[in-house]
């Protein structure tokens, strides 16, 4: 879609729009031209946009995918193309969700011990022990190791803001002894073969999952697991929700509420205010 998808690509930016946002709308925009058969936009109205958005419904994609789809389309035809009237009808489905898979402490470490390449392993330790995406992980860069701070500079967080996670002492001697084997080509910290690239999320993915397997945890473990386990740890160590949500980098804490319902062992150990009354921790309730 030549031109038009540089005016999309000049818009995403101008409105402040994450590198990565940009590229998966940019992805989903060219879909919807090759699902017309190359067919330029200014040819596409209402009715064959619906038929578009039916068939991504159909597809059985998780909603927050078939909410980028959507999205997309009501920026290149509401924001580039000036047509705003043809997508109002395009609504956002409902958020649905999920309990996320989370390990044990003790699964944690088995997985961890598991891993055999360097790399992968530093990367799932930072993403356990300071709770990124792999994304984020995987876009530090050596500076962004903040040592005598105990700080690790997050630059490309998610909706393009950048933030500080935590460093703790047992990861920062992770991450050196990472670097003391493996001298990854600077600026990156989990640089990759090729120059100026970082290691491939998928790299990690499979490494993580080959150590599952290895491990005999019997549960669908994703990179993103290791930043689930690190709230709901967080959560059963008794830090705040507020502060795990800073942690987290979440611009609402309803997107960390979900962690506060994650592990029913917190669900048993909470007092019910039922079998407090008539005792002395009463008192509080007034």
């Amino acid at each position: 879609m030549g031109q038009i998808r540089d005016r999309m690509h000049q818009d995403l930016v101008r409105g402040g729009y994450s590198h990565h946002t940009v590229r998966q709308y940019l992805a989903c925009a060219q879909q919807v031209i090759d699902f017309f058969d190359g067919r330029p936009p200014s040819k596409i109205g209402p009715i064959e946009l619906r038929a578009f958005v039916d068939d991504v419904q159909s597809r059985g994609l998780s909603w927050q995918r078939v909410r980028q789809y959507l999205a997309a389309i009501k920026f290149l035809f509401g924001t580039t193309l000036g047509r705003p009237e043809d997508v109002t009808w395009v609504m956002f489905p409902q958020e649905k969700r999920k309990v996320p898979v989370v390990l044990s402490g003790t699964e944690i470490e088995r997985l961890l011990a598991a891993i055999t390449s360097p790399t992968v392993y530093a990367v799932a330790c930072t993403l356990y022990g300071a709770g990124l995406r792999v994304d984020e992980a995987l876009h530090l860069e050596v500076t962004d190791v903040l040592g005598d701070r105990g700080l690790l500079h997050v630059r490309t967080a998610k909706g393009g803001h950048e933030r500080n996670a935590m460093l703790s002492p047992r990861l920062l001697t992770i991450l050196r002894d990472y670097w003391r084997k493996v001298r990854p080509t600077p600026p990156l910290l989990f640089a990759g073969q090729k120059p100026g690239k970082a290691i491939h999320a998928e790299t990690v993915r499979v490494g993580i999952r080959a150590a599952t397997i290895e491990a005999k945890i019997g549960k669908r473990v994703t990179p993103h697991t290791m930043r689930h386990s690190f709230a709901t740890h967080q959560l059963e160590l008794g830090i705040e929700l507020r502060v795990i949500q800073q942690l987290l980098g979440h611009a609402s804490i309803r997107s960390t509420g979900i962690y506060a319902h994650v592990n029913s062992d917190v669900v048993r150990r909470t007092p019910s205010p039922l079998d407090v009354l008539g005792t002395d921790a009463a008192k509080v309730l007034g």
